[in-house]
């Protein structure tokens, strides 16, 4: 039998691979496993570079590209921004990714987004601002982020994904959503990938997921289903 392929694993906006993942425990649960992780800070989070620079942040992927091996396509795991870049990721280089889950995304990720707002808010340091971005003013306090980097990165230069980019993805695909999550519904993103299914949970919202006990099934037997 092949060894099992690494799997790498891609944190949300303001947090790290630390915070969502080795912390969750979802990191230590995959190596008990035998599966070997490979970690990835995204620019401007936890060990990478935090420039201030909108243009810096152009290409996202690169930090995940740079731990891929060479030879063998990884399967991955992405929460929130990081389910965003691995499709970006996916998208450029379909073959070098087996199973994906991708969890607290949604059809947003195909339309237009403003995104200014959110960088205003944490460059203002306003943790009071209404609804979800003063929780991720709170979230970058908390996680010692820079939130003048993940303003700059909020403005990077990024064309929109639309669905005719995610044809190309072949693998399986994982998309977990929380019923309570801003970015609730996929429907449009599901019916984009090829080979896509939903894992709903129940009264869980965007912060909550990468510790519920639903995602962390749900990613784990999905990986295993291709053992």
């Amino acid at each position: 039998m092949a060894p099992a392929p690494p799997v790498v694993l891609v944190h949300g906006m303001a947090s790290s691979f630390d915070l969502n993942w080795r912390r969750t425990g979802l990191a230590d649960l995959l190596a008990d496993a035998g599966r070997e992780v490979l970690a990835v800070d995204l620019l401007g989070h936890g060990s990478a570079p935090a420039p201030h620079d909108p243009a810096a942040y152009a290409d996202l992927t690169a930090r995940v590209v740079d731990v891929l091996p060479s030879d063998e396509p990884v399967d991955a795991v992405g929460f929130s921004l990081g389910a965003r870049v691995l499709l970006e990721a996916a998208r450029d280089a379909p073959r070098r990714f087996g199973r994906l889950v991708l969890a607290g995304i949604g059809d947003s990720v195909l339309a237009p987004e403003d995104r200014e707002p959110l960088a205003r808010a944490l460059e203002a340091g306003d943790a009071g601002a209404p609804g979800v971005l003063g929780l991720f003013v709170r979230l970058a306090e908390g996680s010692g982020t820079d939130p003048l980097a993940l303003a700059a990165l909020l403005r990077r230069p990024t064309p929109p994904l639309t669905a005719g980019d995610l044809g190309g993805i072949a693998g399986p695909v994982l998309l977990v959503l929380g019923e309570r999550d801003h970015a609730w519904p996929a429907d449009a993103l599901l019916a984009a990938l090829p080979d896509a299914r939903l894992r709903a949970l129940e009264r869980v919202d965007h912060f909550a997921t990468p510790t519920d006990f639903g995602f962390l099934d749900a990613t784990l037997d999905f990986l295993d289903a291709a053992i």
